[in-house]
């Protein structure tokens, strides 16, 4: 057995009495007001998200990711079935409530469950689902999931240079913890990475926002917003 350490001079960490490994997400879907998730499926969301995909005619979608742009549908099909396989990353089909199609796909990744970590990711969103109600709560459910199951942080992973990934995290609610520099090559190019997270003690007012933000009564005849998230985090009117 280790030595019991003995000297009271050492600082430790604030002790966890009864922590056990958090479960692993499962492949079940999850619903929301404006949209829904469903485990990726080839069969079932290949052939749409193609589409929806091929509306961004400039590839701006794939820039910041390790793979894409897809330029055929055999290609993007073959990528699709070796992403389904995987418990991670566990992807999940975004369907957008207006049309009941899929716009756009999500992640966890990274999963820890001994240490209570995950993170949320592999964000492809089509033109179709960018900036969109459905967009913000799609990542609102995967976050408000992993909480649910117990785990303690839940990170936000992306290039420094993805300005709008950036933003998107802010507004979200998570916390910028610094920069990792030269982290990973992708596509031939160096990436350094930006992280962040919320922790499980700051879930409980980012989720108050969240919900005040997606109540029916924030949004007008043509779904306007009328207040921001980043003003319902504040308590703003």
């Amino acid at each position: 057995m280790p030595p019991t350490p003995q000297n009271d001079s050492q600082p430790v960490g604030t002790p966890l009495p009864g922590w056990t490994p958090r479960a692993r997400p499962v492949r079940e879907g999850l619903n929301g007001r404006t949209c829904r998730l469903e485990p990726l499926s080839m069969a079932t969301h290949a052939d749409t998200l193609f589409e929806a995909n091929s509306a961004d005619t400039t590839a701006r979608m794939w820039t910041y990711l390790p793979y894409g742009p897809f330029e055929t549908r055999a290609n993007y099909r073959s990528w699709m079935e070796r992403a389904c396989q995987a418990d991670d990353p566990l992807f999940f089909a975004i369907i957008d409530g207006r049309t009941g199609k899929a716009a756009g796909i999500a992640a966890y990744l990274r999963i820890e469950p001994a240490s209570g970590v995950i993170e949320i990711g592999h964000l492809a969103f089509s033109p179709a689902l960018q900036r969109t109600t459905a967009a913000t709560e799609a990542l609102y459910l995967l976050i408000a999931r992993a909480f649910a199951l117990g785990y303690r942080r839940c990170e936000w992973k992306c290039d420094t240079l993805n300005a709008p990934s950036r933003a998107a995290a802010h507004r979200l609610g998570f916390t910028f913890e610094g920069i990792f520099r030269q982290a990973v090559v992708i596509k031939g190019r160096n990436r350094d990475t930006a992280w962040y997270s919320i922790i499980d003690t700051e879930w409980p007012a980012r989720r108050a926002a969240f919900e005040r933000w997606l109540a029916p009564e924030n949004f007008d005849e043509a779904g306007r917003q009328r207040r921001s998230l980043t003003a319902c985090a504040e308590g703003s009117a």
